[in-house]
Parts: structure tokens; sequence; C-alpha cells
């Protein structure tokens, strides 16, 4: 028989940086679940991870939880790559006057391809291209 889910959480944390203080504490705690359960494990699959990540829990009825972490965030990586703060404001009309190569559109989409539903690079590229131009980011090539 299936478990019923109690709650479905994401939480944004620094890789390998989970602790028992605020946001994971008190947010697993309102679930009666035992934090200790979840930060270990996170701590580990997270160890090799830079920046921030984003934790996809499920908790069940039984105060059980499972997890899987998402990489740091399309967008982040963009900005980093381009050494800026934010994309556009008004991305139709004010594009940012660094553009993404295809080189960094390819790191960029291999990084991303685990959290992707699939696994042609390709595809990925088109859809990091995507929210890069949704930034305002013009991409090279």
């Amino acid at each position: 028989m299936a478990k019923t889910v109690k709650a479905n959480l994401k939480m944004k944390i620094r890789a390998g940086g989970a602790s028992p203080a605020p946001p994971v504490g008190s947010t697993l705690g309102q679930y009666g679940v035992n934090m200790a359960d979840f930060i270990q494990p996170f701590n580990d699959a997270t160890k090799t991870m830079k920046g921030i990540v984003t934790a996809h829990i499920t908790i069940y009825d039984d105060r059980s939880m499972t997890f899987r972490v998402v990489s740091e965030p399309t967008d982040d990586l963009i900005r980093s790559k381009l050494g800026v703060q934010k994309g556009s404001g008004k991305p139709n009309t004010e594009k940012l006057e660094k553009k993404l190569s295809n080189k960094d559109l390819q790191e960029i989409a291999e990084a991303k391809a685990n959290d992707m539903n699939t696994d042609d690079v390709e595809a990925v590229k088109k859809m990091v291209a995507g929210t890069a131009r949704s930034m305002g980011v013009e991409v090279e090539g």
C-alpha cells in the first residue's frame, strides 16, 4: 500500500550546508520530521555541488520523507557566466550588452542535463537558450 503524502516542499539550501537552523529546522519541525534524517543525507548528497540548490522534499503521514536535489537554477548559472547581477527588466526591447557564447551554453546545458526530463543535451541547450532570451541575453551562434 502506498504511503499518504502529507506535504510537498521546496527549499533552497546552500549545497552541503543544511543545519537544524532555519529554514531547514523550522520548516521540517512543523511536520514532526526528524531533521537528522534529512540533514546528513542532504549534506552527503550535495558535498560535491556548489551554490544554492533546491531540495524537493516529500513528507508522508508516518513522518518519513524522501527528497531529491536539483542543482543551481539556470538563471543563476547564466548570470554567473556573464558576471552580471540581474537580467533585463524588458527582455524584448532592452538586451544586455554581454552575450552568452556557444561554449558557455554547452557548459550550462551539461550541468543542467541531470535535472531535466531528457538525455538529449541539444534539447537542454534549447531550454537554456530560452531562459537566456527571457533574461534579455542574446546567444551567439
